[in-house]
């Protein structure tokens, strides 16, 4: 069977990267166009070392694009909502990693966005692209969302229990982010400049965190209710590149033991997770306060982006959900 054809808008920056790496060595494509509008013309591994002789593509600018089977857009958040009819002109199925079709409701997307969306008539057909809770959908769907890493990771942690529906929604669930570098992007910028980061441990969203919607929604979604839980959600970086751990506080109904909750989890450390599309998840039961801390962490630019991305993708087409995503990541880093 010939192997479908895939092109990245974006391409330059660090998930764009991940994707190039990832879909080079996916046995089912070919990825024949990656496009950046500031480095058109050059070489993929200009900007990706890591990909040098792995490939001869050469970045194209997104107006000479032409048309694929699956289109990855990689742009910032509100690029793609006011250019996605274009895109859709090029490619059946579009994976869009950015925050745009994340929300299914307009009035929620502006509340936590501030503005209003430019394409609301494609909210409730975009998919939101998380394969363990939209497998099906996935295998329909033209158009995909990415997830917010750390929206990702605390849902990934959180969802069984909620779907358990033994979480006391009248108490509100808090939770912690701790992020490395790489989720600020490719550009430099004051909070990811190394002489201010290293060493530093540095709330950078202690409240209002856009991810906390997408918690909501798909929440909302796992109980068949709309959710009216307060979510306090809070992020932190700290020195690491790659990788988040989210520390989330339930409170249940009624007093549980440890055999009603996952046997299987165990502590998460999210450097062992890097360059794999796997998410750890672990708990602690403290009986007396009927509070289980769920700890969830994974690499931010795969199973948070590019990984998870891919994986929808092999839903999409209907391909073994892990294909192209067997690395089981490095240790040490």
């Amino acid at each position: 069977m010939s192997r479908i054809r895939a092109a990245i808008v974006g391409g330059s920056g660090y998930t764009g990267g991940e994707l190039a790496r990832l879909l080079l060595f996916h046995p089912q494509v070919e990825l024949t166009q990656v496009a950046s509008s500031s480095h058109a013309g050059q070489f993929l591994h200009s900007t990706h070392p890591n990909l040098r002789k792995l490939s001869t593509v050469r970045y194209c600018h997104p107006d000479d694009l032409t048309g694929c089977d699956v289109l990855f857009l990689c742009l910032p958040h509100g690029a793609s909502a006011q250019t996605i009819e274009r895109y859709r002109g090029l490619a059946p199925r579009i994976i869009d990693l950015s925050a745009d079709f994340r929300l299914r409701s307009a009035s929620q997307y502006e509340r936590w966005y501030g503005h209003a969306h430019p394409a609301p008539q494609l909210l409730n057909e975009a998919v939101y692209g998380l394969p363990e809770l939209h497998r099906a959908e996935l295998a329909e769907a033209s158009l995909v969302s990415g997830t917010g890493c750390n929206a990702t990771t605390a849902i990934l942690g959180l969802a069984p229990l909620y779907r358990a529906g033994i979480v006391n929604q009248d108490i509100p669930l808090v939770l912690e982010a701790k992020v490395g570098s790489s989720e600020a992007g490719a550009t430099p910028g004051a909070g990811s400049h190394h002489p201010d980061r290293s060493g530093a441990v540095r709330s950078f969203q202690p409240t209002g965190h856009r991810h906390t919607a997408e918690l909501l929604q798909e929440f909302g979604l796992v109980t068949g209710n709309e959710l009216h839980q307060t979510i306090a959600f809070s992020a932190t970086a700290i020195e690491l590149v790659r990788g988040v751990l989210v520390t989330a506080h339930v409170f249940v109904k009624e007093r549980i033991e440890e055999k009603h909750l996952w046997r299987i989890y165990r502590y998460p450390e999210p450097k062992i997770l890097a360059g794999s599309n796997y998410c750890d998840i672990g708990f602690e039961l403290d009986i007396e306060q009927q509070r289980v801390v769920v700890i969830s962490a994974l690499d931010n630019l795969m199973k948070g982006a590019a990984g998870g991305a891919v994986q929808s993708m092999n839903c999409m087409f209907g391909w073994d959900e892990t294909l192209g995503l067997e690395f089981p990541g490095l240790h040490p880093v």
